[in-house]
């Protein structure tokens, strides 16, 4: 029987689930987990400890990259607890207050990627289109200021998502479908009318992925003007190849997200075990390769790699 609190109709815990079915194989199925956590965290770590360490790297480009480890490790930290609670201990309780705290930890981080990747973006477009003002509009404070904006902005449209929860009757179940607290999952358990938390989740979604998605396609369209109108055919190629690091982060955040977002709205007849998969897709898929593709791609990174494991 859920313990429910007589005035909220709120439950006083959440059931978390991992996959259905497969809890006898759960300490198989946390391998996989705690090496995609380590090599997030440690990826992301040695990409900031490399920036950090040579001189050479702190201009603009590489702050952004800062930026987006820093969030990529935020990301796994919020899921780690409860993940690994899961799957390694069959430890699937969470208190409802703790809940609200990791959906919008989250969902934060999630925000926060997008108008990062924004950000790398704009820095990708003034290095390619104005490299002369490059540094005069890049500027330190500058970079800092729409580092300023972005977590303003990302923390103002999360943090109706928990009061707007919280007004909401749980009368149903208190089961949910992941590992971890999703603001769609919890809104499924009321049995009240969530039209308010449909409405403003979908202006939070478009306010973030529609629009910086919208100004992350003009910047490329811009830039793409710019690079055909290059003469030589080799400084075409060099121009382009310092946007693909870019653009594979943009596709690997952007993808599986909007497929998230699809899938929750309207894919109620989507195979059972996308539903399972696909939220973990979208968890775990940008901090674990941003490094990787970003170590594999950009020379400076891959050099400093490279020096550190002849020193180990």
């Amino acid at each position: 029987m859920t313990d429910f609190n007589s005035t909220s109709f709120q439950p006083r815990t959440f059931q978390l689930t991992g996959i259905p079915g497969q809890e006898a194989v759960y300490h198989w199925i946390a391998v996989p987990f705690l090496v995609l956590y380590l090599t997030a965290i440690v990826g992301n770590s040695l990409v900031l400890c490399i920036v950090w360490a040579d001189r050479r790297l702190h201009q603009p480009m590489y702050w952004f990259l800062c930026m987006l480890s820093v969030n990529d490790i935020g990301m796994s930290l919020s899921t780690l607890p409860t993940v690994l609670g899961t799957f390694c201990f069959h430890f699937t309780a969470i208190a409802f207050d703790s809940c609200l705290a990791q959906m919008f930890f989250i969902h934060f981080f999630s925000f926060m990627e997008s108008g990062i990747l924004l950000a790398m973006s704009f820095d990708r477009f003034v290095a390619i289109c104005n490299p002369l003002r490059y540094a005069a509009i890049l500027s330190n404070p500058r970079i800092l200021r729409m580092g300023l904006a972005i977590v303003v902005k990302s923390s103002s449209l999360v943090l109706p998502f928990p009061f707007l929860i919280k007004r909401l009757p749980v009368c149903k179940s208190n089961v949910l479908s992941y590992a971890y607290c999703l603001h769609p999952d919890m809104m499924r358990l009321a049995c009240a009318d969530t039209t308010v938390n449909n409405i403003y989740g979908l202006l939070a979604i478009l306010i973030t992925y529609g629009l910086d998605s919208l100004f992350i396609i003009l910047s490329y369209i811009k830039i793409m003007k710019t690079v055909l109108n290059i003469a030589s055919h080799e400084q075409r190629l060099t121009a382009l190849n310092t946007c693909i690091s870019h653009i594979c982060a943009v596709l690997l955040f952007y993808v599986p997200t909007v497929a998230l977002s699809l899938m929750h709205r309207f894919g109620k007849n989507a195979p059972r075990l996308l539903h399972i998969l696909m939220p973990y897709v979208y968890l775990f898929v940008p901090p674990v390769l941003n490094p990787i593709v970003y170590s594999v791609k950009v020379k400076e990174i891959r050099k400093r790699l490279f020096k550190c494991s002849l020193w180990i």
